[in-house]
């Protein structure tokens, strides 16, 4: 490793010392992590995504769960609720499709290819494989899917018997080793393991690539992953902004128009999130509710007005808590996967509850522009760069 290097949080040129056998370096001001400490070994990353990808065909084939309603014995496979929501609502079956299976298996088939292009030096096989990673492992939600199918399970047992499938046993030993993969992978040691970064010059100090985290003097490209090499990412105030502007628009007809309607015996009740709350609570689901409420409602609105706190923050250049907006930035990108478990939860549903006029599940508009409100504050987070927190920290420090 580098003895000098610029902290992709905060951009503080520092120089970590070695640390002890198996801990890690952190940056002293921001508190990022600059270099993981243990061995490195690719080939136990590469036998947990192997055993990922053998285990995606049981998981998606098998029923997770079954339930007996009027007699009739209804399984739940994982990717049954998107197929139902696919004709009437493809961008919600889209989305739901995407955080549950697309994303997860991209990442498996990412470590396996990063691997072969790291063997056979295939640069942009290597490159892609990177890219797919970083961006995707915030959306690989199995995590969240487990804790939608129990609240689902807890609102269909009055109606239904439920029975555990195998597809669910596959599911939860998938997302201990999905959690496993995606903790132990690292971008900077497979960058290292490409062309290792050497000690640096003063004026080699100058710029740190957001991409491959090189730290290199100021150019037009990086000399190592070849992107473009930016001081600070481009545009991000901007970006950040219309994402976060957008989200907020939507969060009014998320909250105010039916996010569910369910028939009953050709009796209609429609749904918005805070009123299927209030229910929950009616049917003594407090619990239940509580994860709703927390999921659905509170998280959306922190994100947007914690979002919005650090924006004003950079432009109206605070010189004050600078650690304490990056600790809020940390933690708005840890929860915003959360929302999607209404989604999720809708999903399940309409796969378990469709007995035509009987007994029918389907989403409301409010589902809608839900999901538009989950993916914009998650595009939000991912487009606002750490750095400006800390621009003027130096100023304060004279």
């Amino acid at each position: 490793m580098s003895t000098a290097r610029r902290c992709p949080g905060c951009d503080l040129p520092i120089m970590p010392q070695v640390a002890p056998r198996g801990l890690s370096a952190y940056c002293p001001r921001c508190k990022t992590r600059l270099y993981r400490g243990g061995e490195c070994r690719f080939n136990s990353e590469l036998a947990i995504a192997f055993a990922c990808l053998i285990l995606f065909i049981p998981a998606h084939l098998f029923p997770l769960i079954t339930i007996r309603l009027f007699g009739v014995m209804i399984p739940a496979t994982l990717p049954s609720g998107t197929l139902t929501l696919a004709s009437d609502f493809p961008a919600v079956a889209a989305l739901i499709l995407f955080c549950s299976s697309i994303a997860p298996l991209l990442v498996s088939l990412s470590v396996f290819s990063a691997q072969l292009g790291l063997k056979l030096k295939h640069f942009r096989l290597f490159k892609s494989s990177l890219w797919i990673i970083k961006h995707l492992k915030n959306w690989a939600m199995f995590d969240v899917f487990l804790v939608s199918l129990a609240i689902a399970c807890f609102k269909v047992q009055e109606i239904a018997d439920i029975y555990v499938g195998p597809g669910l046993y596959c599911l939860v030993i998938l997302q201990v080793l999905m959690s496993l993969l995606i903790t132990r992978v690292s971008l900077n040691r497979y960058w290292e393991a490409w062309q290792p970064e050497t000690d640096h010059k003063a004026n080699e100090l100058e710029a740190h690539c957001h991409s491959c985290h090189l730290t290199q003097a100021n150019a037009t490209h990086c000399k190592r992953c070849g992107n473009l090499l930016h001081i600070r990412l481009p545009h991000s105030i901007q970006k950040t902004w219309a994402y976060l502007i957008a989200a907020a628009v939507f969060i009014f007809p998320a909250n105010l128009f039916p996010i569910s309607i369910f028939f009953n015996n050709g009796k209609r009740v429609e749904d918005t999130i805070f009123s299927g709350v209030a229910s929950l609570i009616r049917d003594d689901m407090a619990g239940i509710a509580i994860i709703i409420f927390v999921a659905s409602i509170v998280v959306p609105v922190a994100k947007v007005l914690g979002l919005a706190y650090i924006l004003l923050s950079i432009q109206f250049k605070r010189r004050v808590y600078h650690l304490y907006r990056m600790k809020i930035f940390r933690i708005i990108q840890w929860i915003g996967k959360w929302s999607v478990m209404d989604l999720f939860v809708i999903s399940l549903m309409v796969a378990l509850i469709d007995r035509g006029q009987i007994l029918d599940f389907t989403p409301g508009p409010g589902a809608i522009a839900f999901a538009v409100v989950v993916v914009l504050t998650m595009l939000a987070a991912e487009s606002l760069d750490s750095r400006l927190i800390w621009d003027n920290y130096e100023q304060r420090t004279k």
